[in-house]
């Protein structure tokens, strides 16, 4: 069957990212100064974006929509736009939970001999970064200092090893993720208990969130089936709060892993209002 889809005239293209906010589905992102189609199946070909290019780079294009097939994807399009393309492609599957196809795009870099850039710690800030400079993934693991060893009567030193850490934001497959112990807190945890770097960081990887008010949970499954099959992360600690809503996140991990094909040991750490560890077991 034939189906419309957008395309892009790169010479005509100025990077403005006006487009960006036409597209609801998330399929275009600007790399490298050129608006980008990360991805064919998630452009509906409506042309919702086209109105917002001010240079007349965009167009609708009508041409055979065979079965999707990943590896032709990348073969085709995204190999080709370099690491950066590469790396907005997989975040793009694995933020819409679509780990067949980012099985299939691993297995195709690995069969050309190309470098996964989502396994590739950045040795130094990228002027080059597209998006949110918040969000921006950064490991800084061989540089934290353990809290225990700062001078008396100096500021505790951060356990963090990395960047960002909300669940919403962090990819999957961050180097920071690779092997590790994970550390999945309620977002109030860390707030009531005083010494929580300390107590509970020393070591991990770490993920924040709030099941109460976070949206699209279903994300957070996947990430973490993502994070357990692909990354795969050693063991996981949910510390949440004695309230009856933080229970949500022992749910999300649960489901995670009736999704995965490994298992992993999961350790449950409940904390009382006033920072106290009112239980800890593995379940």
């Amino acid at each position: 069957m034939k189906r419309q889809i957008i395309t892009i005239d790169e010479p005509k293209c100025t990077g403005c990212g006006d487009c960006i906010p036409g597209c609801p589905e998330g399929a275009l992102q600007v790399i490298d100064g050129k608006a980008r189609l990360i991805s064919d199946l998630f452009c509906d070909g409506l042309g919702a974006c086209i109105g917002h290019c001010p240079t007349g780079a965009m167009k609708i294009e009508t041409r055979e929509a065979e079965p999707y097939d990943e590896k032709k994807v990348m073969h085709e399009s995204i190999a080709k736009g370099g690491p950066n393309v590469i790396a907005a492609h997989l975040h793009h599957l694995i933020d819409h939970g679509q780990n067949e196809f980012v099985q299939q795009a691993l297995e195709y870099l690995k069969e050309q001999g190309i470098p996964n850039p989502l396994s590739t710690p950045p040795s130094a800030p990228s002027t080059k970064h597209s998006g949110c400079p918040g969000s921006r993934t950064i490991d800084f693991s061989t540089a934290a200092i353990p809290p225990t060893s700062a001078q008396p009567g100096a500021p505790a030193a951060s356990a963090l090893r990395q960047w960002p850490i909300q669940l919403h934001l962090v990819s999957p497959q961050a180097p920071y993720f690779q092997g590790s112990d994970l550390l999945l807190a309620a977002d109030c945890a860390a707030f009531a208990v005083g010494d929580f770097h300390t107590t509970f960081m020393q070591g991990k990887s770490l993920a924040i969130a709030c099941p109460k008010l976070d949206s699209e949970m279903d994300s957070y499954v996947e990430k973490l089936a993502i994070m357990i099959d692909m990354s795969h992360i050693n063991t996981i600690t949910v510390a949440i709060m004695e309230v009856p809503c933080c229970g949500g996140l022992m749910s999300i991990v649960a489901e995670a892993l009736r999704k995965a094909s490994r298992k992993v040991p999961v350790k449950k750490i409940v904390i009382s209002l006033q920072g106290k560890i009112m239980s800890e077991e593995w379940v």
